[in-house]
């Protein structure tokens, strides 16, 4: 039995990966994998990974962990175990405590939803697809307070096409190079005051046309929050989060991704109830682009 691409949004899952290679399948939205008979009932090749070079699209998280100004417990690893045991062998473990909010993560619907999807509930269809990388570094550069633009939106479907339904928009703004120095990062650092921030993310016509017309898998961007830094009703999160997409944020390395052809997988910690989590996200870019 063999595993063929449905019509309509569909993005691939990698499932079974080796040191160089993964079995694929591919998967709706709904998490449903189309499922069809091949020619001899033969599965799928291997996805050879060498063809592809894979970037990481989060930050470490450390001493030096971005947070939200109101987040102000920070990242703490605490040592439970460490050195040579009475059997002869080395052992290390550790405890560890962050607040869901900081540095590379995902925030589930419920943030800004009542009732809506936490972290262990969001559909892996939304977390793995391909990215749209939308580049507003020269608007960013002019203006720390920029917005997404429906204009902006419109300009990168005439030069590079369509925007298909499943995607996962990244805005790339340039913000990742200012990590970790949460000054420059954020506008300003004041523990505990979020008033004063300054950085570029989506605008709310542009957000609504994402996710509502679209049809986005998920909004990220390599700046703290999906809201640009003045926002004080974080409108964006709200008309994310009432699509049942989630977001993504604090993401790097962007500049590394074509506007389009990657494959993102951003799988965040699956914690039941939580409104966001750490994110491990990576991209897949064909060494053809």
């Amino acid at each position: 039995m063999a595993i063929s691409k449905p019509s309509g949004a569909a993005v691939a899952v990698l499932v079974g990966c080796a040191a160089v290679a993964c079995s694929v399948w591919v998967e709706t939205p709904g998490d449903t994998p189309a499922v069809s008979e091949g020619a001899g009932g033969e599965a799928p090749g291997p996805l050879d990974l060498a063809g592809y070079d894979l970037v990481d699209l989060s930050h470490a998280f450390g001493d030096e962990t971005v947070y939200w100004p109101t987040d102000t417990a920070g990242f703490a690893l605490r040592e439970l175990a460490f050195g040579e045991t009475e059997g002869g062998y080395f052992y290390s473990a550790y405890s560890l405590a962050t607040a869901e909010h900081g540095g590379t993560h995902i925030d589930a619907p419920i943030h800004f939803l009542e009732g809506g999807p936490d972290v262990a509930a969001i559909p892996l269809g939304r977390l793995i697809g391909p990215a749209v990388v939308i580049d507003v570094t020269a608007q960013a550069a002019e203006n720390a307070d920029y917005r997404l633009t429906v204009a902006d939106v419109e300009a990168h479907e005439a030069e590079h096409g369509p925007i298909e339904p499943g995607s996962l928009i990244l805005l790339r703004t340039g913000w990742s190079a200012r990590w970790p120095d949460a000054l420059s990062y954020l506008g300003d650092d004041t523990p505990g005051d979020a008033s004063q921030l300054h950085f570029p993310s989506y605008g709310e016509a542009a957000a609504r046309l994402l996710v509502e017309e679209r049809g986005a898998a998920a909004l990220g961007a390599d700046v703290a929050s999906i809201d640009y830094g003045p926002s004080t009703d974080f409108v964006v999160h709200q008309i994310v989060a009432a699509a049942n997409a989630p977001g993504l944020e604090n993401l790097t390395n962007l500049d590394r991704l074509p506007a389009r052809g990657a494959t993102v997988i951003a799988l965040p910690m699956k914690i039941s109830g939580g409104s966001g989590a750490p994110l491990r996200a990576v991209a897949l870019v064909p060494r053809s682009n």
